[in-house]
């Protein structure tokens, strides 16, 4: 006994022939199927705002004995195009990437890279010595050194058995 694979397209000739206003709504679904396998594939050609993806850059924290260490992937950014604020604790990333595909030149076959205003707040658990921030960017990656003010570090107590 063989297995068949199933084809979709096959088992639809029947009611295209059958009835020729049902090839409409083929169309729609084949249209429709489309467009969201793209979208969650990251293939998206529209650029509607129903349709965009909102870009925020992925980022890591590590925190050490003396440091939080941020790195930020922004491909394509120039260091003016990114902000940075640390306000209660709470540090704020924002920036800009700007869309090149407005300029029109030619037609694009595929647009995979990600564009636009993004904003990410991250809240940092200890102190931070606000004066003493390291921001270096380079080959794309934001790497931040947030030193830890000395009441945040860890201390260690020693226990003296009586």
């Amino acid at each position: 006994m063989s297995l068949m694979k199933r084809n979709p397209t096959q088992e639809l000739s029947f009611w295209n022939r059958e009835f020729p206003s049902f090839r409409g709504l083929q169309s729609l679904q084949n249209d429709m199927n489309r467009i969201f396998d793209d979208y969650f594939r990251g293939d998206n050609l529209v650029n509607d705002s129903f349709f965009s993806r909102d870009w925020n850059p992925a980022v890591d924290i590590v925190e050490n004995n003396d440091n939080y260490i941020l790195k930020a992937e922004l491909p394509g950014m120039n260091k003016d195009d990114v902000k940075i604020t640390l306000e209660n604790n709470l540090l704020t990333i924002r920036g800009e990437k700007k869309n090149e595909y407005a300029k029109k030149e030619g037609s694009y076959h595929r647009v995979e890279r990600s564009y636009g205003s993004f904003e990410r707040t991250f809240t940092i658990p200890g102190s931070i010595k606000s004066n003493d921030i390291d921001a270096q960017y380079n080959n794309g990656i934001l790497t931040l050194t947030l030193p830890k003010a000395e009441e945040a570090k860890p201390k260690m107590i020693d226990v003296k058995v009586k």
